[in-house]
């Protein structure tokens, strides 16, 4: 299992990822806010494009002290491990992957919330918990998916658990879901010392900051993987508490 420790030191952060080209969407951009091992707000939260951020990037240290410098901030040389929580789909369904690259079909297909080609088990398991995640394949997203697992294989390649990858050093990134958090009275409480952010998709990169606090220092508040889980897949971290049935839709 992956550990965070030195948790002193730590910070975590949280990105809402944008399309390769969200410069030109008003509505909808890439936003980073980062918290330090206080959960206090690091410099100012970030909105805009990361594309050539990320291309200018060669090393995982390089990316995560662009993403400080992008707040108004600095990697302190004594900093510890960071944890990075990305709102997009960090991987394809097994059975999307067999049917491209060998030309394999899956069994019947039914209703499109059980489609294999257009959802992983992940997010097969949140529809049974009476959420709605968004398909990379089919709902319009797969410039967010690939861009954020772009910034995996680039930056964060290690596979070191099921939906935990890792540079082998200090940084590790996870898959989080903003909007299945509105259900989760822990990080409402977790939310509520902050002001107002200046836009939605800063909320929900501070929504995932938070989800990396949880991830670093409290797993137990999230739901693990099912043992079944291929690894390549990923695995989506929602606090346990979105999933009581008298949670708030």
């Amino acid at each position: 299992m992956f550990i965070i420790t030195n948790s002193k030191k730590a910070s975590f952060i949280g990105w809402d990822v944008g399309g390769w080209n969200c410069d030109k969407n008003q509505n909808s951009r890439d936003a980073i806010v980062i918290l330090d091992a206080n959960h206090e707000i690091v410099g100012t939260p970030w909105r805009g494009n990361l594309r050539e951020c990320i291309n200018s990037c060669s090393t995982s240290m390089e990316w995560i002290a662009a993403l400080f410098d992008l707040c108004g901030s600095r990697v302190s040389p004594e900093s510890g491990p960071v944890t990075l929580a990305i709102d997009t789909p960090l991987g394809f369904s097994e059975a999307f992957i067999q049917l491209v690259t060998q030309s394999k079909a899956a069994a019947s297909i039914e209703a499109s919330n059980t489609n294999p080609y257009l959802f992983r088990r992940t997010e097969h398991y949140l529809f049974e918990q009476g959420l709605s995640p968004l398909s990379a394949i089919k709902d319009m997203i797969g410039s967010q998916a690939t861009k954020g697992m772009h910034v995996l294989a680039r930056f964060v390649p290690k596979i070191v658990g099921c939906g935990v990858w890792s540079d082998g050093r200090n940084l590790a990134a996870i898959e989080a879901y903003p909007s299945a958090c509105k259900r989760s009275e822990t990080i409402q409480a977790l939310r509520r010392p902050y002001p107002a952010l200046s836009h939605a998709d800063c909320e929900d990169a501070l929504t995932c900051a938070l989800v990396a606090s949880l991830f670093a220092e409290k797993r137990s508040a999230l739901m693990p993987p099912e043992a079944d889980v291929t690894p390549s897949e990923g695995w989506i971290w929602v606090p346990r508490d979105a999933f009581a049935q008298d949670a708030a839709s």
